[in-house]
């Protein structure tokens, strides 16, 4: 029966827990000690050095060995926490391979072998000594408490000689049973204590951490992202199937009959003159904030006719150059379309410029986004305020990218904005 098998038989929580603990530790004695021949030998070799210059081709036999069964004894360390107490140690960062020995020399120059050697080399012996204490602790208790079965098993004429045993025999049974009580506790400690060892040394460095976490964050970020990108198409094309085709075969009923009643007295026919007017409006609206979603031509076509389409709607000549040898994600792409449409938008609002140029080009895994125009400038992203240039300043910060505005007072304005692509 396995030794897991048969802490689960241990009745009552506390007990089982205290059982598991003890098993840990009782577990880790010989591989806290594996290490301690190794120092043995290395101690040794060094004492013959200083007797015998000979013996220098030796003496790094036990460093190389105690390298090459480092990675053993911590796995055999996680598989230990992982059976008794069913938690697993965190990895810390492994070189990948490399040619010509660079991944054992990285791995070498690596902060995590050499906390790994700290641990089982230095920590390790430490750790035993409070293992065997512990150990010896629960084996006092035991024996102690259950001293009136060892005297029962001595022989019977010892025992009618020997009266005053059975007071001494109290005392001992009374300090096992208070050594049982101290036992779990003690135990719990040395687990606690080892555990953390275990994390500081075996696991990932604090660096590791932080930087495992940033890039949970941005992998969980760059989800939501998509997720709502996805989210903006969808209601784009509720929005162009189902309300703007409604709207559009309202106005066409309305047009119809407007043009084939013609016997309808003033009033009515004001009113529907009024609601094919209001309808047509309607439309209008509801195209405008389709393209504000996320236009179609964007996910057909791609930026170069989604931005010429934009270019084209606009009262003033807008040059648009794009160089994209494939095209970005679709976040990126969505990012780079809103920036130059409301970076136009403004343009004609507040720039009063005669024209503008649009350039979008990719370098490396960079794209390249540059807004410029002719006219008065005096652009603040800081007294923007939340909305304007500082919105698009959010949005290309989402996505990791940067934002740059250059507008002196009298003009002329470049926005420039690069964001990164996925290879």
């Amino acid at each position: 029966m396995q030794l897991t098998t048969w802490l689960r038989l241990v009745p009552g929580p506390p007990f089982r827990r205290a059982g598991h603990r003890t098993a840990l530790v009782a577990a880790g004695l010989p591989l806290h000690l594996a290490v301690v021949p190794l120092w043995l030998w290395l101690l040794g070799t060094m004492a013959a050095l200083v007797r015998a210059p000979g013996a220098v081709a030796v003496t790094p036999l036990p460093v190389l060995l105690t390298l090459m069964v480092t990675p053993l004894l911590t796995a055999g360390q996680r598989r230990r926490y992982r059976a008794l107490v069913g938690k697993d140690l965190p990895r810390p960062a492994v070189p990948g391979p490399g040619r010509n020995g660079r991944s054992a020399v990285r791995l070498l120059a690596g902060r995590a072998l050499w906390r790994q050697v700290c641990y089982h080399a230095v920590a390790g012996p430490l750790l035993a000594v409070l293992d065997l204490a512990v150990l010896a602790l629960w084996a006092a208790a035991l024996v102690a408490a259950s001293i009136y079965v060892w005297i029962w098993a001595l022989p019977l004429q010892w025992r009618v000689t020997d009266l005053g045993y059975s007071t001494q025999a109290a005392y001992i049974t009374a300090g096992g049973l208070a050594l049982l009580f101290l036992g779990p506790r003690v135990t719990g400690a040395l687990v606690r204590l080892e555990t953390r060892a275990a994390e500081v040394l075996l696991g990932p460095s604090r660096t590791e951490k932080l930087a495992r976490r940033v890039a949970d964050l941005a992998e969980s970020r760059a989800g939501v992202l998509d997720a709502a990108d996805a989210e903006r198409r969808r209601i784009e094309r509720d929005l162009h199937d189902g309300v703007q085709q409604r709207l559009v075969s309202l106005a066409v009923n309305l047009g119809l009959a407007r043009a084939t009643l013609g016997d309808l007295p003033a009033e009515v026919r004001k009113v529907i003159d009024e609601a094919h007017r209001e309808a047509k409006e309607a439309i209008a609206e509801l195209n405008s904030l389709v393209r504000g979603l996320h236009p179609a031509v964007l996910e057909d076509r791609g930026l170069d006719a989604a931005l010429s389409g934009v270019a084209a709607r606009l009262p003033i000549p807008v040059r648009v150059a794009v160089d994209l040898p494939r095209r970005p994600s679709p976040t990126v792409e969505a990012v780079a379309y809103f920036v130059v449409s409301e970076a136009l938008t403004n343009v004609v609002k507040h720039a009063q410029a005669t024209r503008a140029d649009v350039t979008v080009e990719r370098i490396g895994e960079t794209l390249l986004v540059v807004v410029a125009d002719d006219g008065a400038g005096g652009a603040d992203l800081a007294a923007a305020g939340g909305t304007g240039l500082a919105g698009l300043a959010k949005r290309v910060a989402s996505v990791d990218g940067t934002f740059s505005c250059h507008s002196p007072a009298g003009g002329p304005t470049l926005i420039t904005v690069e964001l990164p692509c996925a290879p």
